[in-house]
Formats: C-alpha cells, sequence, structure tokens
C-alpha cells in the first residue's frame, strides 16, 4: 500500500476550516433573522396596541354620548322639543330586576336548549364510514 501524499492533511484541514466558515457564518445569519422578525413581531404588536388603545376610546366616546342621551332630563328636553306628549311611567309600571339580567336571560337560554321537548324534536342520524387502507 502506498502512504498518503503529504499534502492530504493539509487539504483536510483546509476543508474542514472552510466547512466551520459556512456554519458560524450561517448560524449567524441566522441570528440577524431572529432580531429581525423579532423586531417586526415587536412593531406588530406596538401597532394593535395603539389601535386598540383608539378602539377602546372611541368606544368610550360612544358610551358617553349614549349615557347623555338616555339621561331623563335629555329625553324630557327632547319629548318637548318634538311635541310627542310622552309621560314619565308610574310608580307601579315600573320593575325592578335585583338579579343579573345576562345571567337571567342566559338561565332561559338554557333551559330551552337542554329541556326534553327539545332533544326529542332534533333527530340524530349516524353514518357508518368504511375506509380502506392500503399499505
Amino acid at each position: 500500500m502506498r502512504p498518503p501524499p503529504p499534502n492530504a492533511l493539509v487539504n483536510k484541514i483546509v476543508a474542514l476550516t472552510l466547512c466551520l466558515l459556512v456554519f458560524s457564518g450561517t448560524l449567524g445569519l441566522g441570528a440577524v433573522w431572529v432580531r429581525q422578525e423579532i423586531y417586526s413581531t415587536a412593531n406588530r404588536s406596538r401597532t394593535v396596541q395603539l389601535q386598540i388603545a383608539d378602539v377602546e376610546r372611541h368606544l368610550d366616546e360612544v358610551n358617553a354620548e349614549v349615557a347623555a342621551a338616555l339621561n331623563p332630563a335629555s329625553l324630557l328636553r327632547q319629548n318637548e322639543a318634538m311635541r310627542l306628549g310622552l309621560v314619565a311611567p308610574r310608580e307601579v309600571q315600573v320593575v325592578r330586576v335585583d338579579e343579573s339580567p345576562e345571567l337571567r336571560l342566559a338561565a332561559k337560554r338554557n333551559r330551552e336548549a337542554f329541556s326534553l321537548a327539545a332533544a326529542a324534536e332534533a333527530p340524530v342520524n349516524f353514518r357508518v364510514v368504511s375506509a380502506s387502507y392500503t399499505r
């Protein structure tokens, strides 16, 4: 057997050094790309937060306008301005609700949805689907 040429070891060292440089360059580019993605995601997040704050501010303005429009004094002024002839309700006509109306409506909806009559009205159909597997 013939011994390897004397420059074979040098070629291996040069090839390994070149591979190491390519690998470290790829890692560096990957790190730069990840930092760029983090920066762009932070900018998008900041933009969305500003939009949310703007919508909340607008919603607060609308709620303030609704509260001003539903003010009893404002309603009386509009009644007089439009000459509607409406009168304020008497105390017997007012029904006061102690509990949350959302909870009452949810309970009513759930009673209707989970009643036996509703279950009997909705027929259940089952189908059997066969599948063949090939290997």
